[in-house]
């Protein structure tokens, strides 16, 4: 199935794009194995690479993979200084122990640094730096506007925050670039200290600027309206919505956690079909239309499902192989890779290959055959040239 070009009309829901990177997050949260955290990031950066558009928003994946990379050095700081409850035999270093109070049991700073602390500390932060780096090539790649676009009519509101929040991040990222940029043209320095306080004001100005033309369009839109319902219908949504959120909450725990696999299907089955009618009869408030819905199609499925598969199948890994996927720091042993969690992984390279291309890739792709083909052809051109016509005229 050759994937079309991106369009209007055959644009992958973004939905599918949120469904897959959470699906990712899942599997990283499952292991601290890692070889298997690293093929994470290396399948989401692949997809990320091969389906982002020209958008602010896609631009901002970098900045989550350095929020990733600050993290990993933030918790290796605290391990190296804070200790870890990791006990060691292989001393690194031993600092200057500072004298704490009774109180402050538990606690220390400074003493003596093993190698198998911060062996843990970097298997806990490249953890945690994968789910961000999962979150962001979502932000990358599902377009903010058409997520709002999809939500139910009774999440309408609290979704136009989450939208403007997720879209500070990239406006924020793209507003640095362009002033970066402006100051190198002016032969200014764009880096250190002082050249971030100078791009700060800057950037302020105009988050603030957006923010007043936003909430401009807002009200000009009639927003925050909403229909006379019933008082019955208004309550019984609330129970259900709250209802059902509980549940979903307390069984995608139950789904993570080692122990509530037993109870967190059902409980995040039943909490899903509860908020699902809650959503319902709550859109009746809502007096909005869409314009050209966005269609959920067979590669919106695809695209899904790889990211469902993946954490489906790294939780069934780690039920049957739960060492595998858990490296000991205590004894120090160097990390392998387990085969079909690996294999699991290589799933979510499936958007790759079946999500539309974005704009301009495939005008790109024709671009660059052709000049591969002129150049073949001058080589040709020039191999059949006869050689005495090389030869320089006296």
């Amino acid at each position: 199935m050759r994937a079309p070009q991106a369009t209007r009309t055959t644009a992958l829901h973004a939905g599918a794009w949120w469904l897959w990177a959470l699906g990712l997050a899942t599997a990283a949260s499952r292991t601290t194995d890692p070889l298997l955290l690293g093929l994470l990031v290396g399948v989401a950066g692949y997809v990320v690479a091969a389906r982002r558009t020209e958008a602010p928003w896609a631009r901002s994946y970098g900045a989550f993979v350095k929020l990733g990379l600050v993290v990993i050095a933030i918790r290796l700081a605290f391990a190296f200084f804070l200790g870890s409850p990791i006990p060691g035999t292989h001393t690194l270093v031993t600092l200057p122990e500072v004298p704490l109070p009774d109180w402050a049991k538990g606690v220390r700073i400074g003493g003596r640094v093993t190698a198998e602390g911060m062996v843990f500390a970097l298997y806990d932060g490249l953890k945690l730096a994968t789910l961000l780096i999962c979150v962001g090539a979502a932000n990358a790649l599902a377009n903010p506007a058409r997520l709002l676009k999809s939500l139910p009519g009774a999440l309408y509101e609290a979704g136009v925050a989450v939208v403007v929040a997720m879209t500070f991040a990239p406006n924020l990222v793209a507003d640095v670039q362009r002033l970066r940029a402006a100051r190198r043209l002016r032969g200014r320095p764009d880096r250190g200290v002082k050249a971030l306080l100078q791009v700060g004001l800057p950037v302020l100005e105009g988050a603030l600027e957006r923010s007043v033309a936003l909430a401009a369009a807002m009200d000009a839109r009639g927003y925050g309206r909403s229909a006379e319902v019933p008082p019955g219908v208004r309550h019984l949504t609330s129970v259900l919505t709250l209802g059902g959120l509980l549940g979903i909450c307390a069984g995608t725990y139950g789904l993570l956690g080692d122990t509530g696999g037993g109870y967190g299907l059902p409980l995040l089955l039943a909490g899903l079909a509860a908020a699902l009618a809650g959503l319902w009869l709550g859109g009746r408030r809502s007096v909005r239309s869409r314009y050209r819905p966005d269609r959920w199609g067979v590669r919106a499925w695809l695209v899904a499902g790889s990211g469902i598969a993946v954490a489906a199948l790294m939780i069934w890994a780690n039920d049957y192989a739960p060492a595998a996927l858990h490296p000991p720091a205590v004894p120090l042993t160097a990390p392998l890779l387990p085969l079909w969690p690996a294999v699991s992984v290589l799933v979510g390279l499936l958007p790759a290959f079946v999500a539309p291309l974005p704009p301009g890739a495939d005008r790109a792709g024709r671009a660059d055959r052709a000049d591969r083909a002129d150049r073949a052809a001058s080589r040709g051109r020039a191999h059949d040239v006869d050689p005495r016509m090389k030869e320089p005229t006296q």
